[in-house]
Order: C-alpha cells, then sequence, then structure tokens
C-alpha cells in the first residue's frame, strides 16, 4: 500500500444560466424548460429530455420576466405557441409571489444592480 493518500478532488457542480435575471447558479436549483423535437415548449423537471433547453428560476419574477419579454422563446429559438404559454404561465402562476414573514428572502430574479 502507498504511504501517501491522493486528496479527493471536489465534486463538479454544473451551472447554468437563468434566462431572465442571467445569474449563473447550480443546475439542480433552476427548471428546465426543453424544445422538443416536433417543436413544443415544455417543462422538463428531469432535466434530461432530448431538445434543446433554457432555464429559469423557481421564483415568480423570473418566470414573468422570462414569458413577458419572450426570453424563452429567444433562447429556445422558436415563437412560444399560444398553447405552450398557458401552460407556463399555469406553472408561474403555482409559484409563491413572494416570501412568508419570517422566511429567508429568496432569489426574487433581480439583481441588486438592478434595483
Amino acid at each position: 500500500m502507498p504511504a501517501t493518500k491522493r486528496a479527493l478532488r471536489p465534486k463538479h457542480v454544473p451551472l447554468r444560466t437563468c434566462v431572465a435575471c442571467r445569474t449563473t447558479e447550480a443546475k439542480r436549483g433552476l427548471v428546465r424548460v426543453v424544445r422538443t423535437p416536433e417543436g413544443r415548449v415544455e417543462l422538463d423537471l428531469t432535466g434530461k429530455r432530448n431538445g434543446r433547453g433554457a432555464y429559469v428560476h423557481e421564483s415568480r419574477a423570473c418566470w414573468d420576466a422570462a414569458l413577458k419579454r419572450d426570453k424563452l422563446g429567444h433562447a429556445l429559438k422558436v415563437p412560444l405557441q399560444a398553447q405552450d404559454m398557458d401552460s407556463l404561465r399555469a406553472h408561474a402562476a403555482a409559484l409563491p409571489a413572494a416570501p412568508q414573514d419570517g422566511q429567508q428572502k429568496e432569489h426574487d430574479g433581480i439583481d441588486d444592480h438592478q434595483r
């Protein structure tokens, strides 16, 4: 047995950028939206579906910005169809609007330099 042990390398954490607020975060902290090979735009909760993907924070502010300014359509390089937009808006509406009192403030989709 060798007398020296090799130091373990830290595990690689994939980073992705939110299309709405342009901040970088671990891939697991974002929701993937995918353009399927058929041209539909759908949520990809597994993060492994086939197709071109874009990432958005799990906050209503980021979803509202991404849908309002068509940032998802631009990132996915496809115009969003009405039925796809409706399903994405339904997902955004299910998100909490703001953190409740007594809880830590989470990411709101707006950087401090944008305020």
